[in-house]
C-alpha cells in the first residue's frame, strides 16, 4: 500500500512574480510614493506659509524675494537630512533587516511632515523638515533592498523600474492635494498649508499594514559585520563605490536644481500646475524606459542617454527664448532625462554590493550625494532671481551638472553590471 503524499499547488504568478512578490513591490511602492509625496509638499505651498511663518506684509518689497530664498535654504536642509538620514539607515536596515526599517522610515516622515503643520515660526518649521527628511532618506534604501532580493534574479531591472514609477505619482498626488486645499476646500491660505501638511499622516496607516504582511526577504541575514561604511571603499568594492556615487551625485543635483523651482516658476509664468504636472508624466515615461535601455545598452550608457538628453532638456525649458505655454511643453522633456534616470537606481545600486552591505552602499551612494546637491538649490537662490526672468536664467544653469556626467560616462567611470548576479559576501 502506498502512502499518499499531499503537495501545496505552485503559487499563481503574474508577468513572472508571485502573489506575494507583487506585495513587497507594492508596498515598497507605497514607502518610496509617500516619501516622495511627504518630501514636495513644502514646496507646493511655501508661497504660503513662508509669508506667514516670516509675519511678512502683502505689500513687502521683499517678499518674493523671501520666499525665493527660504524656498531654496529649507529644500537645502531637507536635502542635507535626507543625506543623513539614508545613510544612518541604510546601516539598521543591513543590521536589523529590510521591512523594519521600512516601517520605522515610513512613521518617521509621516509624522514628521504632519507636526509641519503646527509650526509657529520658520525655525518650527525647519526641524519638523529635518526629522521628515530622515524618514524620508532612510525609506528608499529599505525598500529597494526588500525588492532586489524579493523578486527572481531574471526580473530584478523590471522589479525595480516598477518601483520607482511610484516617485511620479507622488508629486502628482502632492500637486492634486495642495491645489485642492488652496484654491477648491474653502480654506483661508493660512489653514490651507496646515491642512496639506496634515496630509503626510495618510503613510503612517500603510506602514502598519506593510507591516503585518511583508517577512524579511529569505536571503537575508543580520551579520555582525554589515553595515559598516568603510567597507565600501575596500579593493574589491572601491570601483563600484566611486562609480555608483558619482552617477548619483550627478543626477541629484540635476533634479534638485530644477524640480525645487519648478512649482514656483509654473506659478510666476501664471501656469498653475502645469508644469509640475508635465514633470512628472515626462518622468513616468523616462523611469519606464530605462528597463528596455538597461537590458539592451547596459547600465553605463543608460546612463550617458539621460545625462545628455537632461542638459540639452534643461536649457531649453528653463534658458531658451520661448512663451510661457512652451516652457510647459518642455518640462515634459526635462522630466524624461532629469527624473526618468532615477528609475534606474533601484536596480542598479542593489547590484553593487553583497548582501551584507546592500543597503548600506546604496543608501550612501544615493545619499550621501545629497550633501553635495543640497548646495544647488542654495546657489540658485543666492543669484540675482528677483523677477522671473532671473530665476529662469539662473535654473538654466543647472544643465552643466549632467552635461559633466556625459563626461564621466565617456571617461569609463561606473561599473557595468548587465546580466550579472546579485553579488555574494565573498569581498
Amino acid at each position: 500500500m502506498t502512502q499518499e503524499v499531499s503537495v501545496d499547488p505552485p503559487s499563481r504568478s503574474y508577468w513572472g512574480l508571485t502573489g506575494y512578490q507583487w506585495l513587497v513591490i507594492a508596498a515598497a511602492w507605497l514607502g518610496w510614493g509617500f516619501d516622495v509625496f511627504d518630501g514636495l509638499l513644502f514646496n507646493y505651498v511655501s508661497r504660503l506659509c513662508v509669508p506667514e511663518l516670516l509675519h511678512l506684509a502683502a505689500d513687502d518689497p521683499q517678499r518674493t524675494e523671501k520666499v525665493t530664498f527660504w524656498t531654496g535654504a529649507l529644500t537645502s536642509l531637507l536635502l542635507i537630512g535626507w543625506g543623513f538620514g539614508g545613510i544612518l539607515f541604510g546601516k539598521v536596515c543591513d543590521r536589523f533587516g529590510r521591512s523594519r526599517t521600512l516601517l520605522i522610515t515610513m512613521l518617521v516622515y509621516s509624522l514628521a511632515t504632519a507636526g509641519c503643520a503646527f509650526a509657529q515660526n520658520i525655525w518650527m518649521l525647519a526641524f519638523f523638515r529635518f526629522i521628515a527628511s530622515l524618514g524620508i532618506g532612510g525609506e528608499w534604501a529599505a525598500g529597494a533592498a526588500l525588492v532586489a532580493e524579493s523578486v527572481p534574479e531574471r526580473k530584478r531591472v523590471m522589479a525595480g523600474m516598477l518601483l520607482y514609477t511610484s516617485s511620479p505619482c507622488g508629486i502628482f498626488l502632492a500637486t492634486f492635494v495642495s491645489n485642492f486645499f488652496e484654491n477648491h476646500s474653502g480654506l483661508a491660505p493660512s489653514e490651507a498649508w496646515r491642512a496639506v501638511f496634515l496630509t503626510g499622516l495618510v503613510p503612517a496607516a500603510f506602514a502598519f499594514l506593510i507591516r503585518m504582511k511583508v517577512r524579511e526577504p529569505d536571503s537575508w541575514k543580520p551579520s555582525a559585520g554589515s553595515g559598516r561604511v568603510r567597507d565600501l571603499f575596500s579593493p574589491a568594492l572601491r570601483r563600484r563605490t566611486i562609480g555608483g556615487l558619482s552617477m548619483s551625485i550627478i543626477a541629484l543635483l540635476g533634479w534638485w536644481g530644477c524640480f525645487a523651482f519648478i512649482p514656483l516658476i509654473s506659478k510666476k509664468l501664471g501656469q498653475g500646475g502645469w508644469g509640475p504636472n508635465a514633470y512628472s508624466l515626462g518622468g513616468l515615461l523616462g523611469t519606464l524606459l530605462t528597463y528596455p535601455i538597461a537590458m539592451t545598452l547596459g547600465r553605463r550608457w543608460m546612463f550617458g542617454i539621460y545625462f545628455f538628453l537632461s542638459a540639452v532638456s534643461i536649457w531649453a525649458a528653463f534658458g531658451a527664448p520661448v512663451s510661457p505655454e512652451a516652457r510647459m511643453y518642455l518640462m515634459f522633456l526635462v522630466g524624461v532625462g532629469v527624473f526618468g534616470v532615477f528609475g534606474s537606481f533601484t536596480f542598479y545600486l542593489p547590484e553593487l554590493y553583497p548582501m551584507r552591505l546592500r543597503s548600506t552602499g546604496a543608501g550612501f551612494c544615493y545619499n550621501t550625494g545629497r550633501f553635495i546637491a543640497a548646495a544647488g538649490p542654495f546657489i540658485v537662490v543666492s543669484m540675482r532671481n528677483d523677477n522671473t526672468e532671473d530665476l529662469l536664467r539662473a535654473v538654466s544653469w543647472v544643465a552643466v551638472f549632467p552635461a559633466l556626467g556625459v563626461v564621466l560616462v565617456l571617461l569609463g567611470v561606473g561599473v557595468e553590471t548587465r546580466g550579472q548576479a546579485l553579488p555574494d559576501d565573498s569581498p
